[in-house]
């Protein structure tokens, strides 16, 4: 039986599924972080894991689908930060943000990391995209004087899913303050703004 009509659209059972899985993986992942069981997930929404499967072949397909708002709303944020902002403070505010999401579920960093590197990965896309958001913001930043130019955007990407990292194993105030310092070494005069 197929999930879909014969216009191409989901059935409304198959689409039902789908919101469900997805509504139940968010709090999967919330409580346990990415690497959390499929099969949990699927048992929590009441389908087989075989209906988990069909709409989500991989781990990476499912968060992909659970992140790609988020994904899309921070290269949004960069974005409308080069024009709201001057460069150094567009890219310190884009960093924080990114941080910040970037703490959101346990794990959430190194699938990052780890996607941006795989483009068979259903998290490539949607990584290459922030991470093409962050060089852009970082480039300009550099151009205007703000930022050391020696920082490759490769650094700067990885030193903020660091940042998450920490926020996922400390207390939040100390990676707050480790983003302020990763701020100040980015900064062309090295002036901490702790």
């Amino acid at each position: 039986m197929t999930e879909k009509t014969p216009g191409g659209e989901l059935r409304a059972d198959a689409r039902r599924n789908r919101e469900g899985l997805l509504a139940v993986a968010r709090e999967v992942f919330s409580e346990q972080g990415t690497d959390a069981s499929l099969r949990d997930v699927a048992r929590r929404a009441g389908v087989g894991i075989g209906t988990l499967y069909r709409h989500f072949p991989t781990r990476e397909a499912l968060l992909e689908a659970i992140l790609h708002s988020g994904f899309e709303g921070l290269r949004t944020s960069a974005d409308e930060l080069v024009e709201a902002e001057p460069p150094g403070v567009a890219l310190t505010r884009w960093l924080e943000e990114f941080a910040l999401r970037s703490g959101a579920y346990r794990g959430l960093p190194a699938s990052v990391m780890s996607a941006l590197h795989d483009e068979g990965s259903e998290l490539h896309a949607s990584c290459s995209a922030m991470y093409q958001a962050a060089a852009r913001l970082l480039a300009g930043a550099q151009a205007a004087g703000a930022v050391r130019t020696d920082v490759e955007p490769e650094d700067l990407f990885a030193a903020a899913a660091a940042v998450g990292w920490a926020a996922e194993h400390t207390d939040p105030k100390r990676a707050s303050r480790i983003l302020a310092l990763l701020n100040a070494g980015l900064l062309s005069d090295g002036r901490p703004t702790l």
